[in-house]
């Protein structure tokens, strides 16, 4: 059975919303990085079903084959159509200029395609400098996987590592970094990895750019049990809450059907025990009338989270938690109970779900990474194994290198070359 990434990741092929506000949009501070894209091909490149401007991978990877997908395929998306593969080394890594200190969207996709013709879909590891962040089994994924995570950097380069695992080759479609405000998507501690992202509304269109100037991707849902109300008009002060979620995203709610009925949405997570951390999103879309009333609250999994919200006409809310939550069995459940003192049921715009992740292994002192990397250009060694973090994790210490990493609160140093 196909997983929910993968799905959303055939839906994005297919219905893309494409605006012409898109050569318009700002992109400032992203990175969109078509991969095995050759520099002489036209890159930079705006795509055509987003307005987004990929360049080619060539200068941010030192090792790598170029590949692209069978062309009986059906058609996707420009940036997906090559590919970079690794059959050569453990570990090859990507060097990606940053803002130290800045909070990052940071999302990767892998679509085999059968680009080699063996139809072996590949399965392999990505880390972000030392740590592990997230299995890629094409296997499961045949349309293709995209992950996202919200990462904060802490130097000014943030390396992304392919990791080989078994016999298949690790290989990577595109590379997309998107800079967020950093006061909002912010954790007691770790990094959040996208679960889902949803704007409650009968239709098949999924929004991303330019619709969001953040490029986060926004999947439809409803479900038979919902009723959907709607304006046409755009939410006032839309920039106040810092999240910015967009007017297409706002214009539309669901409510429930039977309008004496609790508000349901519920998240069934991969791991069970899985920490997470979830964002609801509010933006009265009727007028009310002067008898009339919509205050619910919310609960997580039965137990009170917020209480007595109010949503204001075409004015964004947006409830969160600031600690990380617990699905019980794995199972997340945010209900939605109208008070005594509402005369309409509860309204719900759009859900944002997300697991932490902790990634706990310090990278090399940035002093001694960028040091040994003046050596590395000043004298051309381009070896296989001389990627990513130098020292940790120690299974990819780089060859003729003696680093201290045993005191794990610290950074690892290299002592020795």
């Amino acid at each position: 059975m196909e997983s929910p990434h993968g799905i959303l990741f055939l839906a994005l092929i297919a219905i893309f919303a494409i605006s012409s506000l898109a050569q318009a949009e700002d992109q400032e501070g992203f990175i969109s990085l078509d991969c095995g894209l050759s520099p002489s091909e036209a890159s930079p490149y705006t795509e055509p079903d987003t307005g987004l401007r990929f360049s080619s991978d060539a200068d941010f990877i030192q090792s790598g084959k170029i590949g692209k997908i069978d062309a009986s395929l059906p058609k996707t998306l420009k940036s997906y159509v090559t590919l970079r593969y690794f059959p050569d080394g453990i570990r090859n890594c990507y060097n990606l200029n940053v803002k130290q200190g800045t909070n990052y969207l940071m999302r990767v996709t892998s679509l085999y395609g059968n680009y080699d013709g063996f139809n072996s879909t590949p399965k392999f590891d990505l880390y972000i400098g030392p740590n592990f962040w997230v299995t890629i089994d094409l296997e499961n994924n045949i349309s293709g996987q995209t992950e996202e995570i919200i990462y904060i950097p802490r130097s000014d380069f943030v390396d992304l590592c392919l990791v080989k695992t078994g016999t298949t080759n690790p290989m990577i479609s595109s590379v997309e970094l998107r800079p967020l405000a950093n006061d909002i998507y912010i954790t007691e501690s770790g990094s959040l990895r996208s679960l889902k992202r949803y704007y409650l509304s009968n239709t098949d269109t999924i929004l991303s750019y330019p619709d969001d100037g953040n490029d986060r991707i926004w999947e439809p849902k409803f479900v038979p049990e919902w009723k959907q109300i709607s304006t046409t008009f755009e939410a006032e002060a839309n920039n106040s809450n810092g999240f910015l979620v967009p007017q297409n995203v706002l214009k539309t709610a669901s409510i429930p059907a039977n309008g004496s009925a609790q508000f349901n949405i519920t998240e069934e997570l991969d791991l069970p025990d899985d920490e997470v951390y979830v964002y609801l999103h509010f933006s009265e879309v009727q007028s009310l009338r002067a008898n009339e009333s919509r205050e619910f609250d919310i609960f997580w999994n039965g137990e009170e989270f917020k209480k007595a919200i109010s949503p204001k006409y075409l004015k964004t809310t947006t409830m969160y938690s600031t600690t990380p939550l617990i699905c019980k069995g794995g199972e997340c459940n945010v209900e939605l109970r109208r008070t005594k003192n509402s005369t309409l049921p509860p309204l719900l715009n759009a859900i944002e779900f997300y697991t932490v992740i902790k990634f706990p292994q310090l990278e090399t002192d940035e002093n001694d990474v960028v040091a040994i990397r003046k050596i590395k250009a000043r004298y051309g060694l381009n070896r296989i194994t001389w990627q990513g973090d130098p020292c940790v994790p120690e299974k990819f210490l780089w060859d003729n290198l003696s680093c201290n990493s045993t005191d794990t609160s610290t950074p690892p140093r290299i002592t020795h070359l």
